[in-house]
């Protein structure tokens, strides 16, 4: 028997720290997606413990002032294109300097510099995988789709699609719709 699960990668996340910090009676207040406020001193051992605890799920603890705005880049990112129902008007540039409370330039140098690739080459991606998500699991049509994230044309949606994945978006769920039929 082959079980298909959605899950919400955000709420897992969160109820994954909120176990392993009241494990480890650490008192803490969850922020904004990714950032917690501990409350008190916590131990080396018990950091220890927390850092290895999370690990195991693939969550790290970022030290590093400019890895965190690194995360933080990211996360926003995410947000922006994941959570809310449709990207922003204004420039990708304005909405993070705005969000981030820095200037632009030191932002997409800062994430350059550490991913070795720019703001606009993961925007794409993570577009893109919003993309397939929305025409997969909501059905999207791409004029629905490329409205959502804020393209200019179905044209512009399926060129980058092509460019990211190889493949149309069409030629996309028709191979999803085959599997799927393939597997009932």
């Amino acid at each position: 028997m082959k079980l298909y699960v959605k899950y919400d990668i955000n709420l897992a996340c969160r109820i994954i720290m909120q176990e392993q910090l009241e494990r480890l009676a650490i008192k803490y207040e969850l922020l904004e997606f990714g950032e917690i406020e501990i409350s008190d001193s916590v131990s080396d051992e018990s950091f220890t413990d927390l850092q290895n605890s999370l690990e195991r799920y693939g969550i790290e603890i970022i030290n590093n002032q400019k890895s965190q705005l690194v995360q933080r880049i990211k996360d926003t990112i995410i947000e922006m294109i994941y959570e809310k129902d449709k990207l922003p008007t204004s420039t990708i540039s304005n909405y993070l300097a705005d969000k981030l409370n820095l200037s632009y330039g030191y932002i997409a140098n800062v994430f350059s510099e550490y991913t070795y690739t720019s703001i606009e080459n993961f925007i794409i991606i993570q577009k893109i995988e919003r993309a397939k998500k929305l025409i997969v699991e909501d059905g999207l049509t791409l004029t629905e789709v490329s409205y959502k994230l804020n393209y200019s044309s179905v044209a512009y949606l399926s060129a980058q699609f092509k460019k990211v994945t190889g493949l149309t978006p069409s030629m996309f769920k028709r191979i999803v719709d085959r599997r799927r039929n393939l597997n009932q």
